[in-house]
């Protein structure tokens, strides 16, 4: 009986955890020699006969034959005495193969074999599911919400494999119910113990490359490349494209017709603004395409500092800055070069910091100015107050107000 009910949980193990037949035999096959060398000191003169599938084992020991009184090692040789007990013909020098029943290792071992099977079949899958992940690092992988916990989402695959993705790991405007299916990629996979631990992540640039490749066949197909991905998650992005094939517009195609191609990917990274720009060698050209909306007037390039300094008119600053300094900050990361921006103007047109104003305007709303681009009088002057309203969090009453107060300084 012990024998059946051991092989019978050993098939069940099988069946549960879809182990190929000669891995489990393997399994198999290390417990008992295990369970044998702590028993009899060795398992170098064993046989085990495993068949999982039938539900049957056989454990032979085998020994040599000595004459009675002369056995030093017990495991290894038997006394001719007891060797004719098993059959009445042996003589010394013989080999003598005889049956271990499970039930003569005790039954404290059948239990610790039993322990040591599932710890073994426990580190197989472990294994397993480390090697098939570690493989998919770097690709798109949906799984759905097991349960939301204060500094992570954990996730459930089709398989029951355990995703976490962590809270620094998700898009801001992220909110997710149990159930829900959720996109990312997967960053990155470690062993914590002997449990793989996979991380995926929705704010990484791998992902938004990888949604271009998913959404768009020309990338997919290699006609387009994606050169580079900057973003600044829930906010704003740039990619940089480029095309081997002149009668490709690389930027049309991605973005489609009026959008159609890139809307799917900004409702996936929850509104997020994508900039798509084509890439050049060109380093003025790429600067000023990176700076997009707004148009550049000239560039002037350090290129052993990686500096270039760009001059706009005073209309195009805030756009070029972009809100909370967005929009200048990625272009510095796509280009890899630190960007200053150079109002031009009239050399007698005067001009007064916003900061001089600190007496009479509220230093949370030279802020909100700031935020976008917007740190001089003549700045906020050159703007239209319901664009303003739209960009920052003032109301329409509070920048009236800040507009008298910098004409009043204009006007004296």
């Amino acid at each position: 009986m012990e024998n059946i009910a051991l092989i019978d949980s050993f098939s069940e193990f099988k069946d549960d955890k879809l182990i190929d037949r000669v891995t489990l035999m393997a399994i198999l096959e290390d417990v008992f020699r295990n369970a044998l060398k702590k028993k009899y000191g060795s398992d170098d003169n064993f046989d085990i006969i495993i068949n999982p599938d039938k539900g049957d084992m056989e454990i032979w020991r085998n020994r040599v034959v000595v004459a009675d009184g002369e056995v030093e090692d017990p495991n290894s040789e038997i006394s001719l005495s007891e060797a004719r007990k098993i059959e009445p013909d042996f003589e010394v020098g013989e080999d003598v193969s005889e049956e271990v029943k499970l039930i003569q290792l005790g039954r404290r071992a059948i239990l610790a074999l039993r322990q040591n099977l599932i710890s073994k079949i426990h580190e197989h899958d472990n294994t397993n599911l480390y090697k098939q992940f570690k493989d998919l690092v770097g690709d798109i992988y949906t799984a759905e919400v097991h349960h939301v916990r204060p500094k992570a989402v954990i996730l459930v695959d089709d398989e029951g494999n355990e995703i976490v993705l962590p809270k620094e790991k998700q898009i801001p405007s992220d909110f997710f119910r149990k159930g829900d299916n959720v996109r990312g990629i997967i960053e990155s996979v470690e062993l914590k113990g002997n449990k793989p631990q996979i991380v995926m992540s929705r704010t990484s640039e791998k992902f938004l490359e990888k949604l271009f490749e998913q959404e768009i066949p020309e990338v997919f197909d290699g006609l387009i490349t994606v050169k580079k991905v900057v973003r600044i998650p829930g906010e704003k992005a740039k990619v940089a494209v480029d095309s081997y094939d002149d009668r490709i517009d690389p930027v049309g195609a991605c973005v489609g017709m009026k959008g159609s191609r890139i809307h799917g990917i900004v409702r996936e990274l929850g509104n997020e603004n994508i900039d798509v720009i084509n890439y050049t060698t060109n380093t003025q050209l790429y600067i000023s395409r990176a700076l997009s909306p707004a148009k550049v007037s000239s560039i002037k390039i350090d290129e052993e500092a990686k500096r270039a300094e760009v001059f706009l008119k005073l209309d195009e600053v805030s756009k070029a800055i972009g809100r909370g300094g967005h929009n200048i900050k990625l272009a510095g990361f796509l280009t890899g070069y630190e960007l200053d921006v150079i109002r031009e103007g009239s050399p007698m047109e005067e001009d007064v910091e916003l900061t001089e104003f600190s007496d009479e305007i509220d230093e949370w709303i030279i802020q909100e100015f700031a935020k976008i681009g917007l740190d001089t009088a003549r700045s906020v002057l050159n703007q239209d107050v319901e664009d303003l309203v739209r960009r920052t969090d003032l109301e329409e009453e509070t920048i009236q107000e800040v507009m008298k107060i910098l004409r009043e300084e204009f006007e004296e």
